[in-house]
């Protein structure tokens, strides 16, 4: 049986745009969904992997000069002690917020459009987190000392100072991507199943086999999965709330113009889930159409994530506007410089890109039209995640530069070093996602299978009511 789906039919006549086009049965979702993972690989790809490969050495470059040289590396400096390092460190760390959304919340929600995205975005966050990770640990300045972090008992006598937020994100991080990690996994296990059973060498088949862990798809397992895959989102839905929180509480807490400011918890998680899905769409977009997999990602998808961002966007830029009036109207008159500074400073130019890209550009998607136009939504998403890049660069390194004394006023420049970091760690998390693509499979076989026989069965719902002259629910 050919493994091309059926042409497409609305589900609902007042839901013209179908979560999944056309009704292929098992067979033929399995053969679509596993195809490019036993396709040859082609010489674009080849390329684009060894392109990234070559940005990922540059990025072990410039972390090997960081712990040779020390942080001295760096453009840092007195004031601006935090800039790129951090900047990219929360930046990712948002990035990551959109896999747990979709997958715990949506999944919570028996969202029926989550289905064919979860596995994606959650890749995503976990790479995303991954590159996070190193941020926190190289700019301790001795970083082979990261472990003092940890709350152990130790014959130093040394112990972390729990009123600071530092700490704190040791913990969030980790039980972030500890949990994030669990609920991918867990997710994958009958799909690797079906691969050790569909894979065509041995070789796959053992190591598919090998991380299926016996699955057989009986009753049992699948009780016990979906018990333990509901607690693994129940587990992650705070911490979409809870990590970015605290992240922000590294600057809320502090006393330095521009940070010392209590709607950072709710800004800083809006502003997550709004790059998060804007790099969901950024890599999607390419994706679905090299894959040939339009008739499970479709149009829906796409539009319901893009009016997360506008409504993300729109919450972000509530906080930039709620920002200004409280510094304004607080009377503070250090406060009031440090915002009137980022409209005239020096670095004016990176505040008015983030204005275009986190406010203006986001506007468009109030039009179905805009939403479906697949330029669009890429141009909008690469547009956020620069814009979002652009804001914490501005809420970091542009607070720190003038302070409140003039006499300590300082500019930051970044070495060759800090934009290795920057831009190496987007080639490494690019090459991840490739790999990922690569060898398992980016759209939930299972869950897509189950979402055909619900939408079968409420078709057949709706054919029934239609028959007795009921109509519609």
């Amino acid at each position: 049986m050919s493994a091309k789906p059926a042409i497409a039919i609305a589900i609902d006549p007042l839901e013209p745009v179908p979560v999944l086009v056309g009704r292929p049965d098992d067979r033929a979702l399995t053969e679509a969904l596993v195809k490019p993972l036993y396709a040859p690989t082609t010489r674009g790809w080849k390329l684009l992997v060894t392109a990234l490969a070559a940005g990922m050495a540059f990025w072990l470059l410039s972390l090997a000069t960081t712990l040779v040289v020390g942080i001295g590396a760096w453009g840092n400096n007195i004031p601006v002690a935090w800039a790129f390092d951090i900047t990219t460190f929360v930046w990712w760390i948002g990035i990551g917020h959109a896999g747990t959304l979709i997958s715990a919340i949506l999944l919570l929600f028996q969202q029926k459009w989550r289905t064919s995205i979860n596995r994606f975005a959650e890749a995503m966050t976990l790479f995303a987190v991954a590159m996070a990770g190193v941020y926190p640990i190289i700019h301790l300045g001795r970083p082979w000392f990261f472990w003092w972090l940890m709350p152990y008992p130790a014959t130093l006598g040394l112990w972390p100072n729990f009123k600071s937020a530092l700490p704190w994100d040791v913990f969030a991080i980790s039980t972030y991507a500890t949990v994030s990690f669990l609920f991918w996994f867990m997710g994958l296990i009958p799909d690797l199943a079906t691969l050790r059973d569909t894979a065509p060498t041995r070789l796959k088949r053992t190591i598919y086999g090998l991380f299926a862990f016996g699955w057989r798809g009986s009753a049992r397992h699948w009780q016990h999965y979906r018990i333990g895959y509901l607690l693994m989102a129940g587990l992650g839905t705070p911490l979409v709330v809870s990590v970015h929180t605290i992240v922000s509480f590294d600057f809320a807490i502090s006393q330095l113009p521009g940070w010392h400011t209590t709607i950072f918890p709710p800004y800083f998680v809006a502003g997550a889930i709004f790059s998060g899905f804007a790099m969901v769409l950024t890599l999607m977009i390419p994706a679905r159409k090299i894959l040939g997999i339009e008739h499970v990602i479709t149009m829906k998808h796409l539009d319901n994530m893009a009016k997360v961002i506008l409504a993300t966007g729109m919450m972000v830029t509530y906080g930039y506007a709620m920002e200004h009036f409280m510094a304004w109207y607080g009377g503070n008159k250090y406060e009031a410089f440090a915002f009137l500074n980022r409209w005239t400073g020096p670095y004016a130019p990176i505040w008015y890109m983030q204005l275009v890209c986190n406010v203006l550009a986001p506007q468009v998607l109030w039009f179905p039209s805009m939403r479906r136009n697949l330029v669009v939504l890429f141009a909008v998403s690469i547009l956020v995640n620069i814009g979002m890049w652009a804001e914490r660069f501005v809420i970091i390194a542009v607070s720190l530069h003038r302070d409140f004394i003039p006499a300590s006023w300082g500019m930051y420049t970044p070495t060759w070093v800090d934009w290795g970091l920057l831009f190496g760690s987007m080639c490494t998390f690019g090459l991840l996602f490739l790999l990922f693509l690569r060898f398992l499979p980016v759209v939930p076989i299972a869950e897509v299978k189950e979402l055909r026989r619900e939408l079968d069965h409420h078709d057949a719902r709706v054919a029934g009511l239609a028959g007795h002259g009921e109509g519609t629910p």
